[in-house]
């Protein structure tokens, strides 16, 4: 028997409490709790508002991490704020560059905890794959990062810190005063990397909403996809209280398969699933929500696997693209990737039926940061391929 997977999230992990007596860091602060300890902490009521304004944007508009820089506050001010306050993301710990220009940085958060970030360039555009929870409880088998326990949910300091870390490298933080430069390298976010967004999800919706802000980041909703494995009471928040892309890990056409590869399905099926997406208040032409889908050889990659993955979106009526994602593979990995034959002739079932199917070119394999192969090294939970196969359910009796 498979050992049971953890498909519900852990309540006892919280995000990191400050130390005692220790500064308050204000990246990751909605604008509300911002006003809140400034007032706390000196600034008088009714000048909170117009400090807010101008210390959100010296942090989110123009990357500063030092109040002296920020000029258009009186001297004495600013002392006030370095006395009581600190602009904190988390530490480069490194960073490997890829032969096609994927960079992948490991990142320490507090407590010594870290994570992976990637960052993607491609033709007029690069994309941030970024992580909201150290580890995962998801356990999906063929996801690397789901060998890996979870550790603690990332607070909206270090979700948002993440986006402003790969500014930071990237060296796109705007001059005060310079022409307006609208071209970006990092023009896009994915909720993609380490951990199960909607497990986290207060957290995530307000880092996001501070990425969004126009007086700061100033990235639009429609740049962010959020990726679910099928959390299905969140799915309509996700909508109504970030407005974000919505993606989902569905993997599978039958729940047989998918309780297997995404365990989660134990709980929400995929007709539940199915019937959260087809609700799912963003849901357009415009705005249709993708689906994940990781080819492997012999478990989800035929014919009728294709024919049912049509059946199951024409059934509920959902606007969608379904990207194929070859899988890429990890040491110990108990699947392999199907062929390039094999995807082609998937892709094309979809493609005849009118939708998109693009196949994911794989990006940064060479550095371990495609798609499923994250995962920090501090917080390995090694396992030997017996055991990941067995809590696959792969083993052979």
């Amino acid at each position: 028997m498979p050992t049971p997977a953890p498909i519900t999230q852990d309540v006892l992990t919280l995000p990191r409490k400050l130390p005692e007596g220790g500064k308050i860091n204000l990246v990751g602060l909605t604008r509300d709790q911002m006003r809140s300890v400034l007032i706390e902490n000196g600034t008088p009521e009714k000048q909170a508002k117009m400090r807010v304004g101008q210390i959100w944007q010296w942090i989110y508009q123009w990357g500063k991490r030092d109040f002296a820089d920020m000029t258009n506050l009186a001297k004495a001010y600013r002392a006030q704020l370095a006395e009581n306050f600190e602009i904190s993301i988390p530490e480069v710990v490194s960073k490997q560059v890829s032969t096609d220009g994927t960079r992948k940085y490991l990142v320490r958060i507090a407590g010594g905890h870290e994570v992976e970030v990637v960052y993607i360039p491609e033709e007029g555009r690069g994309t941030l794959c970024i992580s909201s929870q150290v580890g995962c409880t998801l356990t999906c088998s063929f996801c690397h990062t789901g060998t890996q326990k979870l550790v603690r949910n990332l607070t909206p300091a270090e979700i948002v810190g993440q986006v402003m870390m790969a500014r930071d490298d990237l060296d796109e933080w705007p001059i005060p005063g310079a022409p307006k430069d609208e071209t970006r390298l990092l023009s896009n976010i994915v909720l993609m990397g380490m951990g199960e967004p909607l497990y986290n999800f207060d957290n995530v919706r307000d880092a996001m909403n501070i990425a969004m802000d126009p007086e700061g980041i100033s990235l639009s909703r429609r740049r962010i996809t959020l990726s679910t494995s099928g959390v299905v009471p969140e799915i309509a928040r996700t909508a109504e209280e970030i407005g974000c892309l919505l993606a989902v890990s569905f993997h599978a056409t039958t729940n047989e398969t998918r309780d297997v590869l995404v365990p989660i399905n134990k709980r929400w099926n995929i007709d539940e699933l199915l019937q959260a997406l087809a609700n799912y208040p963003k849901v357009s032409n415009s705005e249709r929500i993708t689906f994940e889908y990781v080819m492997l050889d012999g478990v989800n990659d035929s014919d009728e696997d294709a024919h049912r993955l049509l059946d199951h979106i024409k059934r509920y009526n959902i606007p969608a693209k379904i990207n194929l994602i070859p899988f890429n593979e990890w040491p110990g990995a108990p699947y392999k990737r199907s062929s390039n034959n094999r995807i082609r002739a998937f892709a094309n079932i979809i493609y005849q039926a009118g939708y998109a199917s693009p196949i994911r070119k794989t990006r940064g394999d060479d550095i371990m940061a495609a798609c499923g192969q994250l995962k920090s090294a501090t917080e390995r939970a090694r396992k030997s391929r017996k055991q990941i196969e067995a809590e696959a359910g792969l083993s052979q009796s």
